[in-house]
């Protein structure tokens, strides 16, 4: 999930939000304000009641960032750098560099949000309980309340024992000290994720025909995003095991053909399109990588414009490149690889360009590793 505008960083990690963000918040601002608490608190203005939605949420999607962040701050702890935190549409999404290295370092990293989540539960929970008892109840000790439970609610969904939610985590941890086999317990974590993902949707239509309206197709919606997310978990899971032990060195392609940024597209058209069997061109300065050009980006530049565009300005940019070491795990590598550079590492040794590594050299070394597996037997770690 990809960021539509920073906020800055937190801990040190980038914080992020996606557009989709602003669709829930105003849903949640205005349910608030417009339907539960003028139903439950009524006499009050209705731009009291607006703005106690507003804050409602904004303090909402707060709780939403210490959640993530309770994550970020354990993960490092545990030697696993943060690339950065993504609020979107269900929730957020803390992306790691890396995975835990033992069932213990996953059980932290996994539980710490929904505990967060749990105590700033508790903690609106007895302001609010404060607050009735000096003031009586009213609006504020609505918002109060509100925040309370929805605190809380978010604590127990995800701790749901079922991946890609906190508890799939959780669940995966536990299957793989008992297993010792980490790919098993990713497995079962995904599978459990799929189960609950058609639990959610034939409830959330069931209640959707039962007159529960948009609560029912919300349901049924996040119950669609578990069943995908799931999947993708087993198939990344699989993948790692797969791979585990092949280095990056294993699969790059060497000393692959490489262009200056100077050069033009038409230039790129003329002499390298045919004759370059690739669909990617890193472009180098005295042999220091500082960008990757893709065919899909040169397709885009009309006929009229390439001999006046040059590679460097339809390039992905050298703050954009994923890098990576001859000697890095190839498991270490795929979670950085970047929608920029469709899928596409540089590999450097001493600041210098030695190779590539594309989809389709991970696509092979999949094959080999699953090949091998099935004549060994081999169980993953």
């Amino acid at each position: 999930m990809r960021a539509s505008f920073r906020l800055g960083r937190v801990a040190g990690v980038p914080i992020g939000v996606n557009w989709s963000v602003l669709v829930i918040f105003v849903l949640i601002a205005w349910a608030l304000s417009a339907s539960l608490f003028p139903r439950s608190y009524p006499g009050h203005s209705a731009f009291a009641y607006w703005l106690a939605g507003l804050a409602a949420a904004v303090v909402f999607f707060l709780g939403l960032l210490a959640h993530e962040v309770a994550h970020a701050v354990i993960a490092k702890r545990n030697g696993i750098e943060v690339e950065d935190i993504t609020l979107w549409l269900f929730g957020g999404v803390s992306k790691l560099k890396g995975e835990a290295r033992d069932p213990g370092a996953e059980l932290r990293i996994a539980g710490i949000g929904p505990l967060v989540s749990l105590l700033i539960g508790i903690f609106f929970g007895v302001i609010a309980l404060l607050v009735s008892l000096a003031t009586g109840r009213g609006l504020l000790v609505g918002a109060l309340s509100w925040l309370a439970g929805i605190n809380v609610l978010l604590a127990i969904f995800n701790v749901l024992p079922a991946a890609p939610l906190d508890g799939g985590r959780l669940l995966r941890a536990v299957v793989w000290r008992a297993t010792g086999d980490r790919t098993k317990a990713s497995v079962v974590a995904a599978r459990a994720g799929w189960g609950l993902g058609i639990v959610l949707i034939a409830v959330g239509i069931w209640q959707f025909f039962r007159g529960a309206g948009v609560g029912g197709l919300w349901l049924a919606l996040i119950g669609w995003f578990l069943i995908g997310a799931a999947g993708a978990e087993e198939r990344q899971a699989r993948m790692g095991s797969a791979l585990r032990g092949v280095r990056v060195a294993d699969v790059m392609t060497p000393q692959p053909q490489t262009a200056s940024g100077e050069m033009t597209v038409a230039d790129f058209v003329d002499h390298y399109l045919f004759a370059y069997r690739h669909s990617a061109l890193p472009l180098t300065e005295d042999g220091h990588p500082v960008g990757l050009v893709t065919l899909d980006r040169v397709r885009g530049i009309p006929a009229d414009r390439r001999e006046s565009t040059t590679l460097g300005e339809v390039s992905c940019r050298a703050g954009e490149l994923v890098l990576a070491s001859p000697d890095e795990q190839l498991t270490e590598l795929l979670p950085r690889l970047s929608q920029c550079a469709d899928g596409r590492a540089l590999v450097v040794s001493d600041q210098r360009l030695v190779g590539i590594v594309s989809p389709s050299d991970i696509s092979r070394a999949v094959q080999r590793g699953s090949m091998r597996e099935q004549m060994t037997g081999g169980r993953g770690s």
